[in-house]
């Protein structure tokens, strides 16, 4: 099935809706100045979460959480509109950015994490397509919240941690109008790229709204030595068109105005303008693939086509406590590149092997309900809190090879009912908590036939039942002097990518049911940290481990480069820090390390002697900035993000060398007032020449060297 949508439509329904919303704004209430999102300290300095279903100061949850605050979002859309830039940044166990469409590689302390928009799984476990990184304009999204390690609060998908991205919620009375502007460029031949934004958004006593619509024309990207990039064989960032339409209302209601409903609507469209032609680079030589102008091989544009629909309900007074309950839609297709010659897309019976041009696309759907009920003071005992509900959702997805119309991955439907319980208990410095969740679903897959690379091998189609039992247990002391410490025990439960070994079957009597490599993954995290805040500075220390007996490992095929997986155990540990230092008014000082090992066997029923490569685990990271405000108006920050270099395996086939590398970034911002806010973002500020650590291992088109030197001129201004 091939998604065709009408793009150029987008814009003179944003304009229609924009004129409106500028007709009835009220000039004069909207130049009142924001108010900080939920997830800012509040004034005892204490950060607020909203991950674990429910509202939750930081220093009572046991285990490492990172809020990507919306300033810090700024600065990162100032940089570039890398969405996944931003966590790379940030989160001190986010791997390395792609820099592309593709987020292949990028792991959360190594693992796959689950991405959430306003709750809302933005990938399906059953093809895990590595696209799921870019879903919207993060210009909507108030904050970000990352939770490390499994969670009972989320199922399927959650085995490696929660990225949640929140959209903003409008906190100030009347109207506001906000345009953004901005122009980028590396100053070399079609370089140049822009983006225009407009936000409204209108709250009074009971109803709030929030409209927003934004289109981005990004240009070719080169590296520093002046030489363009080569095109992602998952798609590319670079020479592409987004468009986004998010629209959310919101409406309390009640004596006391305890109960909310809210429903919102998301339109994403990503396409690459389909001018450029990958170009293979020689790794024996040095030359890095590029890019040279034409069309890929008469195939059609690559795109990512995301769309959701949600209705949410909340009541805060319901028998002594808190309901809320979500229910979804959503709508998730995704194609890749055309590909000529490719080993593994070739039939004979369509055209001589070795000439066909074929691409490959991702369609998924899903309907889910998330429902929770938070009530404290339990049984009269102070402090003591329950949290407990059912989760459902159904996920269906296929993956055809879109210009023959053929099966790649057969059309695959799971459904899964998860209820979930949560005690925590506050007495004194002490928390304690403990959950369950129980995983319950079930994978039905159509009967179907291989592909000619795969020799057309029949698979008898069938159910697959997962059951799965998740308990966790954490505690925290709250030392005194704004230190805490913690340790932490949990479960998580996710799905192996389905799509990949169904679609390599190429052996005769092959059944749904007989594939071991369905089996789920479970994973086993133990987790001991500590934080400090104090007036001026903070800092966090954590360390981890995680275990799956039938873990996943991505290699490289030789024959196509392409990854395969394997089902074998894998253990990975880690330690990370983080630091902040305000000095004065005018000075702040970030800080952030991180070191990530991963271990499996060297065949099955080994010990752990493999070191686990960047397919799966990122070398260690260093990241700093430094902040000066030296005005209320302007401010200056440079960042800094260090890959050591490292050496894996030695002496053995699975040996792995790569290099590190420092990048530098600056923004510079100044407010003018009644003109709105400038912005100069300048990211690899020393124009560094490096190859992306990713692609320093062979791979399939995969030698791609990183952007030079880009400057990016931002305007924004409220009405």
């Amino acid at each position: 099935m091939t998604m065709k949508i009408e793009t150029s439509k987008l814009n003179p329904i944003a304009a229609a809706v924009a004129l409106l919303m500028m007709h009835c704004a009220t000039p004069a209430l909207a130049q009142q100045a924001g108010t900080p999102e939920a997830s800012a300290p509040t004034r005892d300095n204490t950060v607020i979460v909203t991950g674990s279903r429910t509202a939750k100061a930081v220093d009572k949850i046991p285990g490492a959480v990172s809020v990507i605050s919306a300033a810090e979002l700024a600065t990162s859309l100032a940089i570039s509109e890398d969405a996944t830039a931003v966590l790379a940044r940030t989160v001190p166990g986010y791997s390395e950015s792609t820099q592309a469409m593709s987020n292949t590689g990028e792991t959360l302390r190594g693992r796959i994490a689950l991405r959430l928009f306003d709750g809302i799984p933005q990938t399906s476990p059953l093809r895990e397509t590595n696209r799921s990184g870019s879903f919207t304009d993060l210009g909507v999204v108030g904050r970000i919240e990352v939770i490390n390690g499994p969670s009972a609060s989320e199922g399927v998908g959650a085995s490696g941690g929660i990225i949640n991205y929140i959209s903003k919620t409008p906190t100030v009375m009347g109207n506001q109008i906000s345009v953004t502007s901005k122009v980028n460029s590396q100053f070399h031949d079609d370089s140049v790229g822009y983006k225009l934004g407009l936000e409204f958004m209108h709250k009074d006593e009971a109803f709030d709204l929030l409209f927003a619509t934004s289109e981005v024309d990004r240009g070719m990207g080169f590296d520093a030595n002046g030489r363009r990039i080569g095109m992602n064989a998952s798609g590319s960032l670079q020479d592409t068109t987004g468009r986004n339409i998010f629209i959310k209302l919101g409406r309390r209601f009640g004596a006391n105005n305890e109960q909310r409903i809210e429903a919102q609507a998301s339109k994403f469209r990503l396409d690459g303008k389909g001018r450029y032609v990958y170009q293979e680079g020689n790794r024996a030589q040095g030359l890095t693939d590029t890019s040279v102008p034409g069309r890929p091989f008469e195939g059609m544009a690559e795109f990512n086509d995301f769309r959701q629909y949600a209705v949410s309900y909340t009541n805060e007074e319901l028998f002594g406590g808190s309901l809320q309950a979500q229910a979804y839609h959503a709508t998730q297709a995704m194609r890749f590149v055309a590909e000529k010659g490719g080993a593994d897309k070739q039939d004979p019976d369509i055209a001589p092997l070795g000439t066909l041009t074929d691409q490959s696309e991702v369609n998924s759907k899903k309907k889910g309900l998330r429902t929770g009920y938070t009530r404290g003071t339990l049984f009269n005992v102070e402090g003591l809190e329950i949290r407990g509900g059912v989760d459902v959702v159904r996920d269906e997805t296929e993956q055809r090879l879109a210009l023959t119309n053929r099966t790649w991955v057969p059309p695959m439907e799971y459904s899964s009912t998860a209820p979930y319980a949560q005690l925590s208990w506050d007495t004194g410095p002490l928390t304690f908590s403990g959950g369950y969740r129980r995983e319950s679903g079930e994978l039905n897959v159509n009967s179907y036939t291989t592909t000619y690379y795969n020799n057309r091998q029949f698979v008898q189609g069938g159910e697959l039942s997962y059951k799965a039992n998740l308990p966790n247990a954490g505690a925290v002391w709250r030392i005194g002097s704004g230190w805490s410490t913690y340790v932490s025990y949990g479960k998580g439960f996710s799905l192996p990518n389905v799509g990949i070994p169904l679609r390599n079957i190429n052996k005769p009597g092959q059944s749904v049911a007989g594939i071991l490599d369905l089996q789920a993954l479970i994973v086993d995290n133990k987790e001991i940290g500590a934080n400090w805040r104090g007036r001026n500075a903070s800092f966090s220390v954590s360390a981890y481990k995680s275990y799956s007996d039938f873990g996943v490992s991505l290699s490289i095929d030789p024959v196509t480069n392409d990854f395969i997986m394997r089902r074998q155990p894998v253990e990975i540990k880690g330690f990370e820090m983080t630091g902040e230092y305000t000095l004065n008014r005018d000075w702040r000082f970030n800080a952030l390390y991180s070191r990530v090992r991963g271990m499996t066997v060297a065949v099955d029923g080994g010990p752990l002697v493999i070191e686990q490569g960047i397919a799966n685990i990122n070398p260690d990271k260093i990241g700093a900035s430094v902040t000066w405000s030296y005005n209320n108006q302007a401010s200056v920050r440079v960042g800094a993000s260090t890959l050591l270099g490292r050496e894996l395996n030695q002496g053995r086939s699975q040996f792995e060398k790569t290099a590190g590398y420092t990048l530098f970034d600056m923004t510079a911002s100044y407010n003018t007032g009644r003109y709105g806010e400038l912005t100069l973002g300048v990211e690899n500020l020393f124009n560094r020449y490096y190859i992306l650590t990713a692609s320093q291992i062979p791979g399939f088109q995969n030698y791609a060297a990183g952007r030079g030197r880009m400057v990016s001129l931002s305007h924004n201004i409220k009405f």
